[in-house]
C-alpha cells in the first residue's frame, strides 16, 4: 500500500471546515504576523491569490510554542 508523506494544504477560508481553533480572524492574524508569532514561512503558501495552510507545518510550530 502507498502512503504519502505530504501534507494537506488547506484554504486558510476552509480551516474552520477542519479545526475549530483558530477562528478565521484569528488565523489571519497569525498569518499576517507570523514572524513575529514564530511561525515558519512555509505555514503559509500563496496559489495565486489562495492562501493556503500547510496542516502539519501549523501544528508543528504550535507545539514549539
Amino acid at each position: 500500500m502507498f502512503m504519502s508523506n505530504q501534507t494537506r494544504l488547506i484554504p486558510i477560508t476552509d480551516w474552520n471546515q477542519y479545526h475549530p481553533w483558530p477562528p478565521l480572524g484569528g488565523m489571519r492574524h497569525i498569518r499576517f504576523h507570523q514572524s513575529a508569532k514564530g511561525f515558519d514561512d512555509g505555514v503559509f503558501v500563496k496559489v495565486g491569490r489562495r492562501v493556503l495552510v500547510d496542516e502539519q507545518r501549523f501544528f508543528e510550530c504550535v507545539a514549539r510554542q
